[in-house]
Protein backbone atom coordinates (compact mmCIF):
# COMPACT_ATOMS: atom_id res chain seq x y z
CA UNK A 1 0.00 0.00 0.00
CA UNK A 2 1.36 3.39 -0.92
CA UNK A 3 1.99 6.10 1.58
CA UNK A 4 -0.84 8.20 0.17
CA UNK A 5 -3.29 5.30 0.55
CA UNK A 6 -2.22 4.75 4.15
CA UNK A 7 -2.64 8.43 5.01
CA UNK A 8 -6.04 8.52 3.30
CA UNK A 9 -7.15 5.39 5.21
CA UNK A 10 -6.20 6.95 8.54
CA UNK A 11 -7.94 10.20 7.62
CA UNK A 12 -11.15 8.41 6.63
CA UNK A 13 -11.02 6.34 9.83
CA UNK A 14 -10.60 9.45 11.97
CA UNK A 15 -13.37 11.38 10.20
CA UNK A 16 -15.88 8.52 10.34
CA UNK A 17 -15.15 8.05 14.04
CA UNK A 18 -15.79 11.73 14.72
CA UNK A 19 -18.98 11.63 12.60
CA UNK A 20 -20.23 8.69 14.64
CA UNK A 21 -19.58 10.58 17.86
CA UNK A 22 -21.18 13.87 16.86
CA UNK A 23 -23.34 13.77 13.74
CA UNK A 24 -25.08 10.41 13.34
CA UNK A 25 -28.45 10.17 15.07
CA UNK A 26 -29.26 6.54 14.27
CA UNK A 27 -29.80 4.64 17.56
CA UNK A 28 -28.19 1.52 16.06
CA UNK A 29 -24.95 3.45 15.61
CA UNK A 30 -24.95 5.41 18.85
CA UNK A 31 -23.73 2.44 20.92
CA UNK A 32 -20.08 1.72 21.60
CA UNK A 33 -18.82 1.43 18.04
CA UNK A 34 -15.17 1.45 17.02
CA UNK A 35 -13.81 1.89 13.53
CA UNK A 36 -10.93 -0.57 13.66
CA UNK A 37 -9.52 -0.36 10.14
CA UNK A 38 -10.07 1.17 6.71
CA UNK A 39 -8.69 -0.31 3.51
CA UNK A 40 -8.80 1.37 0.13
CA UNK A 41 -8.69 -0.07 -3.37
CA UNK A 42 -5.61 0.93 -5.39
CA UNK A 43 -7.64 3.44 -7.43
CA UNK A 44 -9.13 4.98 -4.24
CA UNK A 45 -12.71 4.39 -5.44
CA UNK A 46 -13.76 1.81 -2.87
CA UNK A 47 -13.22 1.74 0.89
CA UNK A 48 -13.81 -1.20 3.21
CA UNK A 49 -14.51 0.04 6.70
CA UNK A 50 -14.19 -2.47 9.53
CA UNK A 51 -16.25 -1.73 12.63
CA UNK A 52 -16.46 -3.45 15.98
CA UNK A 53 -18.78 -3.40 18.95
CA UNK A 54 -19.48 -5.53 21.96
CA UNK A 55 -22.75 -7.38 21.81
CA UNK A 56 -24.67 -10.31 20.39
CA UNK A 57 -25.07 -11.48 16.81
CA UNK A 58 -28.40 -9.61 16.49
CA UNK A 59 -26.66 -6.38 17.49
CA UNK A 60 -24.05 -6.98 14.79
CA UNK A 61 -26.70 -7.37 12.11
CA UNK A 62 -28.46 -4.20 13.27
CA UNK A 63 -25.13 -2.38 13.32
CA UNK A 64 -24.28 -3.34 9.74
CA UNK A 65 -27.81 -2.50 8.59
CA UNK A 66 -27.50 0.93 10.24
CA UNK A 67 -24.14 1.56 8.57
CA UNK A 68 -25.47 0.52 5.17
CA UNK A 69 -28.42 2.88 5.65
CA UNK A 70 -26.14 5.75 6.72
CA UNK A 71 -23.43 5.18 4.10
CA UNK A 72 -24.79 7.90 1.80
CA UNK A 73 -24.85 10.44 4.64
CA UNK A 74 -21.36 9.46 5.76
CA UNK A 75 -20.00 9.72 2.22
CA UNK A 76 -21.57 13.16 1.77
CA UNK A 77 -20.09 14.37 5.06
CA UNK A 78 -16.69 12.94 4.13
CA UNK A 79 -16.85 14.90 0.87
CA UNK A 80 -17.37 18.09 2.86
CA UNK A 81 -14.50 17.36 5.26
CA UNK A 82 -11.86 15.70 3.05
CA UNK A 83 -10.31 17.18 -0.06
CA UNK A 84 -10.23 14.29 -2.51
CA UNK A 85 -11.05 14.29 -6.20
CA UNK A 86 -13.40 11.37 -5.70
CA UNK A 87 -14.83 10.17 -2.39
CA UNK A 88 -14.72 6.36 -2.24
CA UNK A 89 -17.82 4.22 -2.01
CA UNK A 90 -18.11 2.93 1.53
CA UNK A 91 -18.76 -0.70 2.43
CA UNK A 92 -18.97 -1.71 6.08
CA UNK A 93 -17.78 -5.01 7.49
CA UNK A 94 -17.85 -6.38 11.02
CA UNK A 95 -14.48 -6.94 12.70
CA UNK A 96 -14.45 -9.44 15.55
CA UNK A 97 -10.78 -8.99 16.47
CA UNK A 98 -11.61 -7.33 19.82
CA UNK A 99 -13.75 -10.30 20.85
CA UNK A 100 -11.09 -12.77 19.68
CA UNK A 101 -8.47 -10.87 21.68
CA UNK A 102 -10.64 -10.91 24.80
CA UNK A 103 -11.18 -14.64 24.38
CA UNK A 104 -7.42 -15.23 24.00
CA UNK A 105 -6.66 -13.17 27.11
CA UNK A 106 -9.20 -15.21 29.04
CA UNK A 107 -7.62 -18.46 27.88
CA UNK A 108 -4.14 -17.21 28.74
CA UNK A 109 -5.37 -16.22 32.19
CA UNK A 110 -6.77 -19.70 32.71
CA UNK A 111 -3.47 -21.23 31.57
CA UNK A 112 -1.42 -19.04 33.87
CA UNK A 113 -3.59 -20.08 36.83
CA UNK A 114 -3.02 -23.71 35.87
CA UNK A 115 0.73 -23.14 35.53
CA UNK A 116 1.04 -21.54 38.97
CA UNK A 117 -0.73 -24.54 40.51
CA UNK A 118 1.66 -26.92 38.78
CA UNK A 119 4.77 -24.90 39.72
CA UNK A 120 3.74 -24.63 43.36
CA UNK A 121 3.22 -28.39 43.47
CA UNK A 122 6.91 -29.21 44.05
CA UNK A 123 9.76 -30.56 41.98
CA UNK A 124 8.91 -30.99 38.38
CA UNK A 125 11.07 -32.04 35.48
CA UNK A 126 14.21 -30.02 35.02
CA UNK A 127 14.61 -28.79 38.59
CA UNK A 128 17.96 -30.49 39.19
CA UNK A 129 20.45 -30.90 36.32
CA UNK A 130 22.82 -33.23 38.14
CA UNK A 131 25.42 -31.03 39.79
CA UNK A 132 25.67 -30.11 43.44
CA UNK A 133 25.15 -26.43 42.75
CA UNK A 134 22.83 -26.85 39.79
CA UNK A 135 25.53 -27.06 37.10
CA UNK A 136 25.76 -29.72 34.48
CA UNK A 137 28.51 -32.33 35.20
CA UNK A 138 29.39 -32.84 31.55
CA UNK A 139 30.51 -29.24 31.15
CA UNK A 140 33.17 -29.72 33.85
CA UNK A 141 34.61 -32.85 32.22
CA UNK A 142 35.28 -31.13 28.89
CA UNK A 143 38.01 -28.82 30.22
CA UNK A 144 40.81 -31.37 29.80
Amino acid sequence: MSRRSERTCKLIQREISSLLEREVNDPRLSKFVSVTEVTLSPDLKYAKIYVSTLGSEANRQDLLAGFNKASGFLRKELAARIRLRQIPQLSFHYDDSIERGARLLKLMGELSCGESDRIDGGSGPGTNKGGNNGTNKRSHNRRR
